[in-house]
């Protein structure tokens, strides 16, 4: 099934365009991409707007203006350091159009004498007279109407111009083909939507803000192409999945009722539910995909020991793998002392187990002894066998990506496979990076956490918040401080932690330690493991106090310099104390010369322990690919679509594509054609395999 032939102008190098040659190219490479529609889907950040068109004498100093003058004289400077003079005017006073080190044969033949020209560029004034230097743009009066009009800016990269670069969008304009339509005839009507080629032009001939802003019927169809592209790829990833058998694994009431004895607390209606959605997936035929995102401390751990449960209780294996040594530890201790109620062998493997001691470990899961085996990215080697892995639990699946969790499903024959995550992710983001997937969500906290006094606090109080620490040691109190993000710096963040790692012990003793992303595991884990034990009160961090790490006697949170990180992340930094019997804490500490938006965003945090809201207004203020972070969380990097301002129209996407899949799984229909063909436009061809593999 190859790309449909109307595509073909679209995947061209960008080097048959006239004047792309091999350096440009490489720059569009850097910038864009290699083909021509990856130059149509560059759209404008900005715009011009040149239909500011007085006479000289109305001219305002700092304005875009587009003028009709005639050409008086030329004045050459009077030497290399002065600018070479146009003199021009019109019926109603005079301009100078001033240019440095400009070619004189080529300034005469653009401004010859006793001509009249239209300029466009910035006015200002010099001695009261004012010039335009360097005009962005000059012609002929003919083009006065093409001059004087609105003009997109684009994103740029170094050594490439605006004006070659509207000349390269101009040329791949004219490559466009008209496509069949693949949009709902009645969505299409609904929302008063032009059609694909009338779009992508009208996007890159902007009016006003608008057009910039995404919210124009051309480019919200744009980005509705793109996200529908994105959800019907991902259904039939997820038809294909489910449809290859699964197996039942139905739930023991009996052991799940041992189990919930054995639990020190009472389940949430959140978790109830979670467990319930998980129960009825794995009793059925299809594999379960299924997300579970809870926010800090809503108790995902105990959802998926559940889910566990189910698959040994059918005589299967279950595997739980967690993004650091430190947490699967953690986790095993956790989990262990309730395997150990229900009885079950559980086993744990990371990195650090080495030798004969990993050699046990592998032979206990091949033959079937471990039936829960807990550990890191460790599991994914070759060398580790399961006898028959019923189900696999993906901790904090961001820090793995999509290609990862497929991995691990592929170590049993019908693997179900959990997901959880313990980041808030807005609804359209989840949508966007696990589509694929069925979502559950813990939107409570297990009762008696106790909420968390969270205050905004300026820096230049730095010497009060000590204090104030020292009367926290001294009522046996543990401090988790976080130093600020240094310009994305991993060396400047280290410099700023060993400086507050070095104050901090000057006022408060030697019981202050550091952690940061330089260390290796090890001594990482060996510093936490002293914080937790009580041998450190204060323990000094760059962000790489890891979600999920537990020490119920950590009661104070001080973050430095909170104005730098995004709201999502302050959220799961505080979520690491609250977590004991003690009164909690989070200090957030900003710089006196913050804005105000800044301080509004740290009122959010104040106001609020709501991690989906937090989700949503950080998603609203950074964006998408700032949230998550693109490239470790598997989300798509959209060109068209702004999950901020598109968020309505990805959860249209994802239902109109579950009604295509249910109707025409393989594409066949008339519609289904178009389908495909918006499926190659967005190089969508992984997911056309699975329509010939039926």
């Amino acid at each position: 099934m190859s790309r449909p032939f109307a595509l073909d102008p679209m995947f061209t190098s960008l080097k048959t365009l006239g004047g792309v040659g091999p350096k440009l190219l490489g720059l569009y490479e850097k910038l864009c991409g290699p083909a021509v529609i990856d130059i149509l889907f560059h759209m404008p950040s900005n715009l011009i707007d040149r239909r500011y068109s007085p006479l000289v004498k109305d001219l305002e100093r700092e304005r875009i203006a587009t003028i009709k003058l005639t050409v008086n004289e030329h004045v050459p400077g009077s030497s290399r350091h002065r600018p070479w003079r146009v003199r021009c005017s019109d019926e109603t006073g005079g301009i100078d159009l001033v240019f440095f080190h400009p070619r004189k044969d080529w300034l005469l033949s653009q401004l010859p004498v006793g001509q009249e020209r239209v300029v466009s560029g910035r006015i200002e004034f010099y001695h009261g007279r004012p010039q335009m230097a360097h005009p962005d743009r000059m012609g002929p009066v003919e083009e006065y109407d093409e001059i004087a009009a609105v003009e997109a800016v684009y994103p740029l990269t170094a050594g490439l111009t605006h004006k070659r670069m509207l000349n390269t969008i101009e040329a791949a304009l004219q490559r466009l083909p008209h496509l069949p339509e693949w949009i709902d005839g009645t969505l299409n009507k609904q929302r008063g939507w032009p059609d694909w080629h009338a779009s992508v032009t009208a996007a890159h001939s902007p009016a006003d803000f608008d057009d910039i802003e995404g919210i124009t019927p051309a480019r919200q169809r744009l980005a509705y192409d793109e996200l529908l592209a994105n959800q019907l790829s991902l259904r039939l990833v997820r038809h294909h999945q489910t449809r290859s058998l699964g197996r039942a694994l139905p739930p023991d009431p009996a052991l799940k009722d041992k189990m919930l004895e054995a639990l020190p607390f009472t389940l949430t209606s959140a978790q109830q539910k979670s467990i319930d959605d998980i129960d009825k997936d794995m009793a059925s035929n299809d594999r379960m995909l299924r997300l579970v995102q809870g926010d800090v401390g809503s108790g995902k751990t105990v959802v998926g020991l559940f889910a566990m449960l189910n698959a040994v209780a059918n005589g299967a294996q279950a595997a739980f793998m967690a993004p650091t040594e430190i947490l699967a530890r953690q986790h095993t201790e956790s989990m262990g002392k309730l395997c150990d109620a229900v009885g079950f062998e559980y086993a744990v493997l990371t990195g650090r187990d080495k030798g004969k001691s990993r050699t046990e470990i592998l032979e206990r899961i091949k033959n079937g002894d471990a039936k829960i085996i807990i550990g890191t990215h460790a599991l994914f080697q070759d060398d580790v066998i399961f006898k028959d892995l019923g189900l696999a639990i993906i901790d904090e699946q961001h820090r793995f990506g999509v290609h990862q969790r497929l991995a691990f499903s592929e170590k049993g024959a019908r693997t179900d496979i959990l997901v959880m995550t313990a980041t808030p992710i807005p609804r359209s983001l989840t949508l966007a990076a696990y589509g694929d997937m069925e979502v559950s969500r813990l939107d409570e906290k297990p009762a008696g956490r106790k909420p968390i006094d969270t205050r905004v606090v300026s820096l230049d109080r730095l010497e009060d918040v000590i204090d104030g620490l020292k009367r926290k040691i001294s009522e046996g109190e543990r401090i988790y401080w976080v130093c600020p993000l240094v310009e994305d710096s991993e060396k400047l963040d280290l410099a700023a932690a060993e400086e507050r790692h070095r104050v901090l012990g000057m006022h408060i003793g030697s019981r202050v330690g550091l952690v940061h992303g330089r260390m290796k595991a090890v001594e990482k884990d060996a510093v936490m493991e002293q914080f937790k034990n009580g041998d450190l009160d204060v323990l000094v961090a760059t962000t790489v106090i890891e979600v999920g790490v537990d020490v119920p006697e950590a009661t104070v949170m001080v973050i430095e310099h909170a104005e730098r990180f995004g709201l999502s992340q302050l959220h799961q930094l505080r979520g690491r104390v609250g977590r004991g019997e003690k009164p909690s804490s989070c200090l957030l500490l900003f710089s006196p010369k913050s804005g105000e938006t800044a301080r509004l965003r740290l009122s959010t945090i104040r106001d609020t322990e709501d991690g989906f809201v937090i989700a949503e207004e950080d998603l609203r203020i950074r964006g998408a690919g700032e949230v998550l972070g693109t490239k470790q969380s598997g989300l798509p990097e959209f060109k068209l679509a702004n999950l901020s301002v598109h968020r309505d129209l990805m959860q249209i996407a994802q239902d109109d594509a579950k009604l295509i899949i249910n109707n025409d799984p393989q594409l066949k229909t008339a519609r289904g054609e178009a389908l495909r063909t918006l499926l190659y436009l967005f190089r969508k061809e992984n997911a056309m395999k699975y329509l010939r593999s039926g």
